[in-house]
């Protein structure tokens, strides 16, 4: 190599505003919501509204009105906060509760991430299962059924955490480059299944919607959905990004708050026609044979779309998964940084890995995707409340740096008892998963303002 040439030095800001000479334009935020939005989730989020039992008017109203209120709530909620700091999440609730809220954030963040990829594995081998004689699970499976699907699911799980620790850059490249094909692919699954379900024009379309595709009959031991149901989750599925402010961390290289309506193109391209066509695409799989009912994409895309349906499968999954290991290894690295990132993001591979081959994770994936949302939302209320309410009340904001505290009890405090309140709501009053991230936030921020209040008065007297 040339001495005289430069190593190129990339600087992420991680801990210093982002200079508003290195603020990115627009068009670099529709194309990255648009990317990590058409993924491998979309292809088992369809399929289980069928599951559900969602009527036709429910699931295709719903879900406008629902990723409407997301994408408000990215454009209101996260990106005012993202321009105003600059800085990404971490170095923000570091300033708010100190160091080791981070390190025990991320913590839970690495663990849930897991969990994601782990359904992620479980898409790619699905698509990988087409081409060999494995048993695949039943939707009412929660343990393995098959030894052989087992073996597969670990051996892709191997590979996309090899591929995780050590060329996350150019699989992120890729899904980049990937992510248009995925979307005209994921039209096309649509298409392909119209003549399957008896729609030969635009006037058939909605007769066949109520009779064929969300005719409202829910499958034996899952939740009926309503409206309420599918407005709510469209909402909060990325709540975790948008009310739970993970999104900061991209949006502090924002020039203005209105590119928070990027989020319309990951909103509507992947978890409205995606969610849709995947829901057809299990529908004809129900006409088939109304017995399998299981959950599987790489079968049901292959039997519409053949060896291009397998292929969008495969990669969907994997697009998704990489990159989500990459960052659960970054989250548990964060507790010792003498660690090695190659091998702690292998752990987190083999965690993922080995949490995939339980079938249950994909069959009830909903309440999972609503769980992970849940479990990190009231750290975003906390962000909030420091932001907007801390200085109109009399208190700090920012005030563990202010003081130099390393574990500000408060934010913790709120964390713990706001999932506390939820679980009791879910147990003794039956108010779902689905519909607890609501109450959880005005509970998270009138906990942190409250011992907010005790806390600082405190330690000023002291």
């Amino acid at each position: 190599m040339d001495p005289k040439r430069k190593k190129v030095q990339v600087i992420e800001y991680e801990r210093e505003r982002v200079p508003e000479n290195k603020t990115k334009p627009a068009a670099s935020f529709w194309g990255l919501f648009s990317s990590e939005h058409v993924a491998g989730t979309e292809l088992l989020i369809g399929p289980l509204f069928v599951v559900h039992g969602v009527a036709a008017f429910d699931v295709l109203v719903g879900l406008v009105l629902g990723n409407i209120l997301a994408v408000l709530s990215w454009r209101y909620l996260t990106v005012p906060i993202a321009i105003k700091h600059r800085l990404t999440l971490y170095f923000h609730l570091e300033k708010i509760g100190g160091r080791r809220l981070v390190v025990l954030y991320n913590l839970a963040n690495g663990l849930l991430w897991c969990f994601i990829a782990g359904a992620m594995i479980s898409v790619s081998a699905s698509a990988v299962s087409v081409f060999l004689p494995v048993q695949q699970p039943s939707l009412d499976a929660i343990l393995p059924e098959s030894f052989s699907m087992v073996l597969l699911v670990l051996l892709v799980g191997l590979l996309i955490s090899v591929i995780a620790a050590r060329g996350y850059d150019a699989v992120s490249r890729f899904a980049t480059i990937a992510a248009p094909w995925m979307v005209v692919m994921f039209i096309a699954l649509g298409i392909s299944t119209l003549p399957d379900l008896g729609i030969h024009s635009a006037g058939e379309f909605w007769e066949k919607a109520n009779e064929v595709i969300w005719k409202g009959h829910n499958q034996p031991g899952f939740v009926k959905f309503t409206f309420w149901h599918i407005l709510f989750f469209s909402w909060f599925g990325n709540m975790a990004w948008h009310i739970g402010m993970g999104d900061l961390t991209i949006f502090r290289y924002a020039k203005k708050a209105s590119y928070g309506f990027a989020s319309v193109s990951g909103m509507f391209l992947g978890h409205y026609i995606a969610w849709i066509c995947a829901g057809m695409l299990y529908a004809v799989q129900l006409q088939a044979d109304p017995s399998n009912t299981t959950v599987t994409p790489g079968p049901m895309a292959s039997s519409t779309m053949g060896f291009a349906g397998v292929l969008l499968v495969l990669i969907s999954g994997w697009t998704t998964a990489n990159p989500i290991i990459y960052r659960s290894g970054l989250a548990f690295q964060s507790v010792n940084s003498r660690w090695s990132r190659y091998r702690v993001t292998l752990v987190a591979g083999g965690v993922a890995s080995f949490i995939a081959i339980f079938p249950g994770l994909s069959m009830r994936f909903l309440d999972l995707a609503a769980l992970y949302g849940l479990i990190l939302m009231p750290m975003g209320a906390v962000i909030f409340a420091d932001h907007y309410l801390m200085k109109p009340l009399g208190m700090v904001p920012f005030f563990a740096e202010r003081k130099n505290i390393r574990f500000y009890l408060p934010p913790t405090i709120a964390w713990i008892l706001t999932l506390g309140f939820c679980l009791v709501l879910n147990l003794y009053s039956g108010v779902q998963v689905f519909f607890l991230g609501l109450p959880g936030w005005f509970m998270a921020v009138a906990l942190y303002l409250l011992f907010s209040l005790y806390y600082q008065r405190k330690i000023n007297q002291s």
